[in-house]
């Protein structure tokens, strides 16, 4: 086995030498780092990680858990090309790991990401509570980053969009357009997502005066199949609506099909509205009317934060990124239209 002695002795320098130019030490003369980097070359030498790490304190790596359920679907996609991209820009490894079905398994992958020395941690929690994450960033020197997940103690070290301003802002947006029975597809349960979504939505009814009806508020679980059993299932009640909010554009393009199978077409007997912005909701028949979620922007932010704690420096606490609601064909004035006059909102920052 080849070991840094072997090297230092190929390149002509000493063990030392060598050491310093793996842990990036500036110190070191430029032709004698390429007279090491040659000699591991042609040698075929691979450094002990773990070791070097604990030597320099520093893994050059940032942790991103997720939990799997968040996988099969164009978010995550999204999430996880940007988080890789932002991190391969500031020179450091990306290590993914799954946050599976539980809190505890979500504490299991941080620890997982504690053990290998990685120098900064992203979570994107599904299980963990605002209390357990506080405790997460105090106990530890390393910097946290919550993806989100608001902690109105530690704004500093979460980036999270305005999830239930921007569904009541749509779902107002829809009032204005003169729809009153808007049916609502939520997220999976206890997903805070879908909880917010859902809360904005209640609140654009109350604040225009329409009395909520519970029958047209259905679960879903985010998926394409969820959105088609939970459009079907709402079609079953028999409880008209002029207009259908789907918590994610997965489930509103689920949810179309429900609606064409029933022979309602769309935007002509229900407009369609989602949530994300995913790459084919332009692409959809109608284009689908759904809000932006700025989830590169949020992935700069969060790592711009992550290297500023790195770097020891102070960061300032990051405030909630807007939607904007991206006006395309699935949405038509409703049955109310000329009382409440169409087109009253602006497309924009919701």
């Amino acid at each position: 086995m080849i070991t840094m002695q072997d090297i230092a002795i190929k390149a002509g320098v000493s063990k030392s030498t060598v050491s310093r130019v793996l842990a990036g030490n500036d110190y070191v003369k430029e032709s004698t780092r390429q007279r090491v980097f040659k000699a591991i070359e042609e040698s075929g030498y691979r450094p002990n990680l773990l070791a070097r790490s604990l030597a320099t304190k520093s893994s050059q790596s940032i942790g991103l858990i997720v939990a799997n359920t968040l996988f099969n679907g164009p978010y995550f996609s999204e999430l996880l090309y940007q988080t890789a991209k932002m991190t391969e820009n500031y020179g450091r490894q990306l290590i993914l790991v799954d946050g599976k079905h539980s809190a505890e398994s979500e504490l299991e992958s941080i620890q997982f990401l504690l053990d290998r020395r990685c120098d900064a941690i992203i979570i994107y929690p599904s299980f963990l509570g605002e209390k357990e994450l506080m405790g997460l960033i105090a106990r530890h020197d390393i910097p946290f980053l919550v993806i989100n997940r608001d902690l109105p103690d530690a704004r500093e070290h979460c980036v999270f969009a305005a999830h239930q301003q921007n569904a009541y802002e749509a779902v107002s947006y829809l009032i204005a357009q003169g729809h009153r029975d808007i049916a609502f597809i939520s997220g999976a349960e206890g997903s805070p997502t879908a909880k917010s979504r859902v809360l904005g939505y209640r609140r654009a009814l109350a604040a225009a005066g329409i009395a909520l009806n519970e029958a047209l508020i259905i679960g879903g679980h985010w998926s394409l199949s969820s959105g088609f059993d939970a459009c079907r299932q709402l079609l079953q009640r028999e409880v008209g609506f002029s207009a259908l909010v789907c918590s994610n554009d997965d489930m509103a393009i689920g949810a179309a099909r429900a609606l064409r199978e029933r022979g309602l077409d769309i935007p002509g007997s229900v407009s369609l509205l989602g949530f994300d912005d995913i790459p084919v909701a332009s692409y959809f028949n109608p284009p689908l009317t759904t809000v932006h979620v700025p989830v590169a922007q949020m992935i700069k932010s969060a790592l711009e934060q992550v290297v500023t704690l790195l770097d020891g420096q102070e960061v300032a606490p990051l405030t909630p990124f807007s939607g904007e609601l991206m006006l395309r064909e699935s949405v038509l004035p409703g049955p109310f239209a000329a009382v409440r006059g169409a087109n009253a909102m602006p497309a924009g920052p919701i």
